[in-house]
């Protein structure tokens, strides 16, 4: 059984991906994989690879962000990068309003 400690870390870490992702592509266009690590990273756990995927693949069907594949100039694979679009910019915005107002909230 969970702790209620860890239920609500998992809840505002792993059942909001999409906010670390549009926070992370604020910064610069990245490609799935390497999200995956700058969450690590910037954030401190780390989302299921597939997560990752299913996350940017609703974000892209949406509007938040948009992708481009990218040649590599070191003979790697293509890779697919993924940017924040402004959709996407107000998303992020609504989203930290939103965690800010409930921690006001919370601390009366």
């Amino acid at each position: 059984m969970t702790s209620p400690m860890e239920r609500l870390k998992t809840k505002i870490t792993k059942e909001v991906l999409w906010l670390y992702i549009l926070r992370l592509l604020r910064e610069r266009p990245m490609y799935a994989y390497e999200l995956k690590e700058k969450i690590k990273e910037a954030f401190d756990f780390e989302p299921a690879t597939v997560s990752s995927y299913v996350v940017l693949y609703k974000l892209e069907k949406d509007g938040y962000v948009t992708a481009e594949w990218q040649e590599s100039q070191t003979g790697k694979p293509s890779r697919k990068y993924y940017k924040l679009t402004p959709e996407g910019e107000r998303l992020l915005e609504e989203g930290i309003s939103f965690l800010e107002e409930t921690l006001e909230k919370l601390r009366g």
